[in-house]
């Protein structure tokens, strides 16, 4: 007894350490000295044990006052205290372990597992206009989806008959294997965790015991005015049929922009490249511009060059989530003439030569560009 030693000192815990302390230590302990990963290593195996038997005892609130009142005397098998044994050291190594090889934690014994399961929820990609965007509009879809089977309800059996409990797992919908000092458990093939079966001769002749068959089904989508690349409109009830009863998923909407011919957007404004004539920009003038709900008119300066930009104020989109409209973001191309008649050009001719007796006063921008290459050739 006395060569014990201290159960807090085995797992390198203080006395007043918590349960998920202990938990994480033993946790750390036993996945280094577990003999399948030391074969042939009495220490480690003696580490091992020591760490279990520390476990056992420090895990339990009622082990763990004996202890910490009386010592090993207070646990000691032999007197009649503590209790335990094979079965007691497989729950305790199942709890923890219990989330690596995905049995949930416990012991499995007595426990029945709920097998209903929720429909999976559903992705719809939809390419919208700008006009629907901006309007808000309404169209129909049609999706491939498992409904549950109407002629068997989703019992997945034949009128009149019904599923019996699984003979492998007794309903539970999981079987424990028993590996050496590892418990796994497992799904049970037999039922796939569904905790019952049905014979052939009393299988749905439509979905094949499974209880959905795959359908698909019109639905009517609202489209909220302001809906931008990448919102998601959530259908409730619209995904795929529960298992067992379960309730159904959901559908996501998602929205995709289609490019416009003249627009683009971002947020809530809008922005378009207009051509601007050369005769326009230079002595300024009044243009139509289009937008989305017609034509608007606006004036361009004289003296305009390309690259600037106009705003016309609330010709935008509404984003969904405010209540201002966005503007529209005008950007002006100066429009180079073409296909020129032999008078046109002796009449730019004879402007260009006009307009370079000054050239710094009339090209200022080209001018210092000028200035700035010779600069830097020299």
């Amino acid at each position: 007894m006395a060569d014990k030693k201290d159960f807090y000192e085995v797992l390198g815990v203080n006395q007043d350490a918590s349960q998920e302390e202990i938990k994480k230590s033993y946790r750390k302990l036993a996945m280094k000295f577990h003999p399948d990963r030391n074969p042939d290593n009495a220490k480690a195996e003696e580490q091992f044990k020591e760490g279990k038997e520390a476990y056992e005892i420090l895990s339990d609130d009622q082990k763990r006052a004996a202890y910490d009142q009386y010592g090993h005397a207070g646990v000691d098998r032999s007197m009649g205290a503590g209790g335990g044994g094979a079965g007691d050291f497989n729950d305790a190594f199942g709890d923890i372990f219990g989330d690596i090889f995905g049995g949930g934690g416990g012991s499995g014994r007595g426990q029945q597992r709920s097998n209903v399961y929720r429909g999976a929820d559903l992705r719809y990609n939809m390419e919208v206009t700008l006009e629907q965007v901006a309007k808000g509009a309404e169209t129909k879809i049609r999706i491939p989806v498992m409904a549950t089977c109407e002629p068997c309800k989703g019992s997945g059996a034949k009128s009149g008959k019904s599923a019996s409990t699984c003979a492998t797992c007794g309903g539970h919908g999981q079987v424990r294997m028993q590996q050496g000092f590892f418990s796994v458990q497992q799904t049970c093939p037999k039922c796939h965790g569904t905790g019952k079966t049905i014979s052939k001769a009393d299988e749905c002749n439509t979905c094949h015991s499974d209880g959905r068959t795959k359908q698909h089904k019109t639905l009517n989508v609202k489209i909220p005015a302001g809906v931008d690349e990448g919102d998601r409109i959530r259908l409730s009830g619209e995904g795929e049929a529960g298992v067992n009863g379960g309730p159904t998923g959901d559908l996501y909407v998602v929205i995709h922009l289609k490019q416009h011919d003249m627009f683009e957007r971002k947020g809530g404004n809008l922005h378009c490249e207009m051509p601007v004539s050369f005769t326009t920009a230079a002595l300024g003038g009044e243009i139509e511009v289009p937008t989305l709900g017609g034509s608007a008119k606006m004036k361009v300066p004289a003296e305009t060059q390309t690259g600037a930009v106009f705003r016309l104020r609330g010709k935008g989109i509404k984003p969904l989530r405010s209540s201002d409209y966005g503007d529209l973001m005008v950007h002006v191309v100066i429009e180079t003439p073409v296909k020129l008649t032999e008078k046109q050009k002796d009449l730019l001719r004879e402007f260009e030569t006009s307009t370079q007796a000054d050239a710094g006063k009339h090209s200022p921008r080209n001018k210092s560009w000028l200035d700035k290459a010779k600069s830097f050739f020299d």
